[in-house]
């Protein structure tokens, strides 16, 4: 498998103010980077819909990442928007993802619940939102490492069967 492409993309207001220093993001690149992926970019945006969601645009359709991975905004105030700015870039939702975080956070903590984090595909990058805690980064990694390589290994497929050629239903 050729190394996975990742970007770190933190959505904050006072981080990108650079009045809080982004653990998260910190956190996903030291737990990823080397061996089987390397980071191609960290960013910090302003938690602002227009720029999450021009920025996750720009970065997939110029193939400049197989993984996205946002961290913050998916919690409950209204300034948390991540989800609906990867809801406005994405082609196809990815609802597994997001399903089993939040079900391996529940293990943990009845709060997992409460995160809004989505997953999808644009052209041929995958984006997937985790929550701002480091902690909650942290399990939600765990689960990722195991299924990340292969999630982008299809992804870059070409040789795959597409609907139009698939064989009949019995």
């Amino acid at each position: 498998m050729k190394s996975i492409a990742f970007i770190v993309l933190t959505a904050s207001d006072s981080g990108a103010r650079g009045e809080r220093r982004d653990r998260s993001g910190e956190l996903i690149v030291e737990r990823l980077e080397g061996g089987s992926a390397h980071l191609v970019e960290k960013k910090i945006l302003p938690d602002d819909r227009r720029q999450l969601a021009t920025y996750l645009a720009e970065c997939c359709d110029g193939e400049r990442a197989d993984l996205i991975l946002t961290t913050g905004g998916t919690g409950f105030t209204t300034r948390d928007i991540t989800p609906e700015a990867t809801a406005d870039v994405v082609e196809r939702l990815v609802p597994g993802i997001p399903e089993a975080l939040r079900a391996r956070g529940l293990e943990k903590t009845p709060r997992a619940i409460l995160s809004r984090g989505i997953a999808g595909i644009r052209r041929r990058t995958l984006i997937i939102n985790l929550p701002g805690s480091p902690k909650a980064v942290a399990e939600g990694l765990d689960l990722l490492e195991e299924i990340l390589p292969h999630a982008i290994d299809t992804l870059r497929s070409s040789s795959g069967l597409n609907c139009a050629e698939a064989p009949p239903a019995s």
